[in-house]
């Protein structure tokens, strides 16, 4: 079940609310109108944003102003990701 934060550009940016056990380090997930099982994957670290994959093939530019955007509001990202799952552990490299 996702759990969307914000719409941007048209692009649903969320968690999955039952992510699989051990919890993966903080992430969102984005993907254009709505959440999808196969969608652009980008974690969320203590120094930015890494793209993990672009499964809903966002065009480049588009990609690069949600990178953008998710990186300028990570700290919300991560309170909420807090919130929802009671940890924030970070992919480190």
């Amino acid at each position: 079940m996702p759990k969307a934060l914000v719409d941007f550009l048209g692009y649903a940016i969320y968690f999955w609310l039952n992510e699989s056990e051990p919890l993966e380090p903080v992430h969102v997930h984005v993907s254009k109108g709505r959440p999808t099982p196969n969608a652009t994957k980008i974690w969320v670290t203590r120094n930015g944003v890494r793209l993990e994959h672009n499964n809903s093939q966002i065009p480049r530019n588009e990609l690069k102003e949600l990178l953008n955007f998710i990186n300028e509001n990570k700290n919300t990202i991560i309170v909420e990701w807090a919130t929802r799952f009671g940890r924030t552990d970070f992919k480190e490299k």
